[in-house]
C-alpha cells in the first residue's frame, strides 16, 4: 500500500517510535567537503555512533579538490570512503552529484561537513522512507556559537550515549525556518512552497526519486539544494521536517553570516530555474530557462489559421514566462521537392515556418509525460483563443486554491464535453507515484507502523484514472470558457497590442493619477491656507471691533 498524502499534509503517515522497529533499507550518507579535515572528523565520529544499523549505512565523502586531499580517520563508520570530484570540476553541485553517483543505498542522505548528528538522527529520517517512497525528510538543525569545537572522541562518546546536546552550552534554530514551521504546522499547510526549506545540511531522499529528477545541477556552486528541492516537488515529493532528527551545525551558517550577499548571488541564478519564485521574475519581457506554464497546441489535423490563433494568444497574454509546444508529425516534413501550394502537409509547414525562430515555441511529436520542471501545463485545442488575462487568471485560481487540475469547459455535445486542461505537474506526478508505488518499489512498510486503513490505497482499486487521484490529492475544478475569456478563432478579434503596451498604458494612467493626486493635495493645502488666513482676518476684525467698543465706552464715561 502507498500513502495518499494530500498536498504536503503528511499527517496520515504514522512513523514508528525510535528504537521500536526493524529497518531494512540501506542509506548512503553523502558529505560534500573541501579543505575541512578537522570538521569532517567530528562529523564522521558522530556518524560512527548512530542507532541505525551500521550494516545498512555507507558514508561517501565527496572531496571537492581539497589540498591536501581529505582522508578517512580512524574514528568513522566502517563503510566510509572518499571519492574525488572530477578534475576541472568544482563546487557544491558537483560534489553532491559525485557522491550521489557513487552511492549504492536505497536512500541518499545529505549531510554537511560541519554537522554533528544526534544518535537517532539517521534512524528518524529512515523511518519515513520505509513508509512512502516520495518523502523528502528534513532534519532539525540547531546552530552553535562561533568557536564551539569538541574533539572527535568527545563527539563519539556524547552521541553514543545519547547526550550530544550536552556538548553545547547553547544552540538555537534558524529564525526564518522556525517561523515557517510554526506558521505551517511543520509544513503540513505549506502547500506547493514546502520545498523552500529543503537544505543540504541534513536532508534525505529515495535514490530512485533523485535519479528521476536528474540529480543535482552541477552548474550551481550555491543554491543547489533549493533547485533540487523545487524539482523534487515537481516530481511529487512530500517534504517532512522531523524534530526528532536533531543535529548541530558548528557555528552560524554562511546564510546567517552573510545573508544579503548570499541572496545577491543566488537570486542571479534561481529565477531561471525556479518559476515559482515569482518576485524574482518581475521583469515584464524577459525570457527564462524554465517557463511557468507550458501550453500545448495540437496541430495534427488542424488548420494553419487555427493553430496560429491559439499559439499567438498564448504568447501575447499578461503571463510572460510561457512556452508553447506544438504537436505534429514534424519528421514527415522532409526537405525534398514538394509542391509549394498543393502540399498535403502545407498547414504543418506554414506553422513550422511561422514559429521556426520563435524561442518560446518548440515542436514535438507527442506530449511529454510531464511539463516539469515547469509547474503547469495547459492543453489548448487548436482554434481556441486565450484572452489577454485568461492564462494568468487560471493559474492564479490554481495557485490560490491548490488545485491539481482545472478543466475549462469549451463545448458540450452528444459526444461529451470538450475542455481545456490546466494540469499541475506535482499533482500528476504524485498521483502516478500513488498509483504504481514507484520509484524503486520502496513502498512496502514491512514491520513498521504504517497508515490508517482509511489512508491506504487498496490494490483492488482502479489506478488508471489519474484525474480521480489528482482530485483526491490536490483537488480539481470545472470552470467555463466565458468566465475566463476563452473564445474561438472566429469570435476573437484581431490580436493587437501586447502586454508591454498595456503596461505602458497602465503606467501612464498611474502617473496621471499620481499627478492628479498631487494637484488635489496642493489644492487641499491651499484651501487650508486660505481658511487659516480667513480665520486670522476674522479674528483681527473681531479684535478690532472689540477695541472699538471699548474705546467708545471709555469716551462715554469721560463725557459722562
Amino acid at each position: 500500500m502507498t500513502a495518499r498524502i494530500r498536498h504536503n499534509d503528511y499527517g496520515p503517515l504514522r512513523p514508528a517510535a525510535l528504537g521500536d522497529w526493524r529497518p531494512r533499507l540501506t542509506v548512503s550518507v553523502v558529505i560534500p567537503a573541501h579543505d575541512c579535515q578537522d570538521a569532517l572528523e567530528r562529523t564522521l565520529a558522530g556518524l560512527a555512533a548512530q542507532s541505525y544499523p551500521a550494516r545498512l549505512i555507507e558514508v561517501i565523502v565527496a572531496d571537492d579538490g581539497s589540498s591536501p586531499a581529505l582522508r578517512v580517520p580512524g574514528l568513522a563508520p566502517a563503510n566510509t570512503r572518499i571519492v574525488r570530484v572530477p578534475d576541472g570540476r568544482w563546487g557544491r553541485g558537483w560534489a553532491r552529484q559525485t557522491g550521489a553517483s557513487a552511492a549504492s543505498g536505497d536512500v541518499v542522505h545529505w549531510v554537511d561537513s560541519d554537522m554533528i548528528l544526534d544518535r537517532e538522527h539517521i534512524e528518524a529520517h529512515m523511518r519515513w522512507h520505509h513508509l512512502a517512497p516520495y518523502t523528502v525528510v528534513l532534519g532539525d538543525v540547531l546552530f552553535t556559537p562561533e568557536g564551539t569545537a569538541p574533539s572527535p572522541k568527545e563527539v563519539f562518546a556524547a552521541v553514543g550515549s545519547g547526550a550530544a546536546a550536552a556538548l553545547f552550552d547553547e544552540a538555537s534554530p534558524h529564525a526564518y525556518r522556525a517561523g515557517v514551521l510554526a506558521e505551517t504546522r511543520g509544513l503540513r499547510d505549506a502547500g506547493a512552497g514546502a520545498y523552500r526549506l529543503h537544505s543540504g545540511a541534513t536532508a534525505s531522499v529515495a535514490a530512485a526519486l533523485l535519479r528521476a529528477v536528474g540529480g543535482l545541477n552541477t552548474a550551481l556552486t550555491m543554491g543547489e539544494d533549493t533547485d533540487l528541492g523545487y524539482r523534487l516537488a515537481q516530481a511529487g515529493a512530500v517534504f517532512v521536517p522531523d524534530p526528532q532528527a536533531r543535529s548541530w551545525h558548528l557555528g552560524p551558517s554562511t546564510v546567517m553570516r552573510r545573508e544579503k550577499e548570499v541572496h545577491r548571488h543566488n537570486w542571479s541564478l534561481l529565477p531561471d530555474l525556479i518559476p515559482d519564485l515569482r518576485w524574482l521574475r518581475a521583469h515584464p519581457r524577459r525570457n527564462w530557462l524554465v517557463p511557468y506554464v507550458e501550453v500545448v497546441v495540437d496541430a495534427r489535423g488542424a488548420s494553419y489559421e487555427d493553430v496560429r490563433a491559439s499559439v499567438d494568444s498564448a504568447l501575447a497574454g499578461t503571463l510572460p514566462d510561457v512556452a508553447v509546444t506544438v504537436l505534429g508529425p514534424w519528421r514527415d516534413l522532409t526537405g525534398g521537392r514538394h509542391p509549394s501550394l498543393d502540399d498535403p502537409l502545407l498547414d504543418l509547414r506554414l506553422v513550422r515556418n511561422l514559429y521556426a525562430h520563435e524561442p518560446r515555441v518548440s515542436f514535438a511529436g507527442e506530449t511529454a509525460p510531464t511539463p516539469a520542471p515547469a509547474p503547469f501545463r495547459l492543453t489548448c485545442p487548436a482554434g481556441r483563443v486565450l484572452g489577454a488575462d485568461s492564462l494568468a487568471e487560471l493559474v492564479r485560481l490554481a495557485e490560490r486554491e491548490g488545485y491539481g487540475l482545472l478543466n475549462v469547459v469549451l463545448d458540450e455535445g452528444p459526444d461529451g464535453v470538450e475542455s481545456m486542461r490546466l494540469e499541475r505537474a506535482a499533482a500528476f506526478a504524485r498521483a502516478a507515484l500513488v498509483a504504481d508505488g514507484s520509484p524503486g518499489d520502496l513502498n512496502d512498510p514491512g514491520d513498521l507502523n504504517d497508515l490508517d486503513d482509511s489512508d491506504a490505497l487498496d490494490d483492488s482499486e482502479d489506478l488508471d484514472d489519474l484525474d480521480d487521484l489528482v482530485h483526491e490529492l490536490f483537488g480539481s475544478f470545472w470552470v467555463s470558457a466565458e468566465e475566463f475569456g476563452v473564445t474561438t478563432a472566429e469570435e476573437a478579434g484581431p490580436l493587437s497590442g501586447d502586454p508591454a503596451k498595456w503596461r505602458a498604458g497602465a503606467e501612464r494612467s498611474r502617473r496621471e493619477a499620481q499627478r492628479l493626486r498631487q494637484e488635489v493635495e496642493s489644492l487641499r493645502a491651499e484651501t487650508e491656507r486660505l481658511r487659516a488666513e480667513i480665520g486670522r482676518l476674522e479674528e483681527e476684525r473681531s479684535r478690532g471691533h472689540l477695541r472699538g467698543l471699548i474705546t467708545s465706552a471709555m469716551r462715554q464715561r469721560k463725557t459722562g
